[in-house]
């Protein structure tokens, strides 16, 4: 069984989609909306698309040709309208994260999809890679014990040009919330508090804050420290970032794209003093993954759409994701250490 997709928006990032769509075998495009018409141009001939069916509006497609489920692939200001749209056809969505541009249109996504009863998924797509699911295994199997702490540290220096160089928070809103919600997937809570400052480097190509630390203590009672640059000039981690979890019985970090523990040995090294000093530091094999990233995440959408399966990142899931985020620009903008949900 296939199911037939309109995928709205299908330069930048909508290439991503429209390459996963195309090595779907559950999977297949019945149209698409691009409001450039060079964008459309060229999208048709890189990957052979039918320009007969390039719209300029969801509800002109809609009108026109019959949808199984849209693939959301617009600036955040427009998932909004485009989800809503969707919705109210009773059309499922797949989203590019963020939720919406602003935590009031991500609560407006959230009462249509409780108002309709009609899924609406979004593309967190780093929690499915065989890093994420390695680190999130190791958790879970409870062999580390208790998680006392987490530092977070991301570098990158990309020059995208568009809407991410005009946001107020890039790199909080558009990067670093793949990390805030990994943080949610990794220890299985959400924040309670938060503190936050951003700064924008003399040399930035961002109008808005490019480099931000955050302090957050989550429900779970586990402190997390990030500290994040998206206009670094040298010595960049991986898109992941390196996480360095501190843990009842060792630690366990992600560097450079690989997972790694030393385990606490209570070797006595020296008169009184228990050390780890001499504990092997051991690389962890990644796990297998027939799909990854947006594969995984499209097939997932599939098998919400015929067989009713929940995904995990539903926007009623999500809401706690995009709250983190505006949040902590909450915290950055005020100076106030803010109580989430308040």
């Amino acid at each position: 069984m296939t199911i037939k997709v309109i995928q709205v928006g299908i330069g930048g990032m909508g290439n991503a989609w429209l390459g996963a769509v195309q090595a779907s075998d559950h999977v297949e495009f019945a149209g698409f909306v691009e409001i450039n018409d060079d964008i459309a141009a060229e999208q048709v001939n890189t990957y052979g698309l039918d320009g007969s069916t390039i719209y300029k509006t969801l509800a002109e497609a809609l009108s026109a040709i019959e949808a199984d489920g849209i693939i959301n692939v617009t600036p955040p200001q427009f998932h909004r309208e485009v989800s809503i749209t969707a919705m109210e056809a009773g059309v499922p969505v797949l989203s590019e994260k963020p939720l919406a541009g602003t935590l009031e249109d991500s609560h407006a996504i959230v009462d249509k999809a409780n108002e309709t009863g009609v899924l609406h998924m979004v593309t967190q797509n780093y929690r499915y890679t065989p890093l994420a699911q390695t680190v999130k295994r190791m958790l879970d199997g409870n062999d580390l014990g208790a998680i006392g702490a987490v530092n977070v540290h991301f570098a990158k220096g990309p020059h995208f040009g568009g809407f991410r160089e005009e946001m107020p928070h890039p790199l909080i809103i558009d990067m670093a919330i793949h990390h805030f919600d990994m943080m949610r997937f990794f220890l299985d809570s959400n924040p309670a508090r938060i503190f936050a400052t951003s700064w924008n480097p003399p040399w930035s190509w961002y109008r808005g804050d490019a480099s931000a630390t955050v302090h957050t203590t989550f429900e779970s009672g586990v402190p997390v420290t990030y500290n994040g640059s998206w206009c670094s000039q040298g010595m960049e981690t991986t898109w992941n970032a390196n996480w360095r979890f501190e843990c009842e019985r060792g630690i366990l970090t992600i560097e450079d794209d690989a997972v790694c523990v030393q385990r606490y040995t209570g070797v006595e090294d020296r008169p009184g003093y228990r050390h780890v000093s001499n504990a092997e530091q051991e690389a962890v094999p990644l796990v297998s993954m027939a799909r990854e990233a947006q594969d995984y995440l499209l097939h997932e959408f599939y098998e919400a759409v015929t067989m009713g399966n929940a995904p995990a990142t539903t926007a009623q899931d999500n809401i706690h994701t995009i709250r983190f985020v505006f949040d902590i620009v909450n915290a950055c903008d005020t100076g106030q250490i803010i109580t989430t949900g308040e």
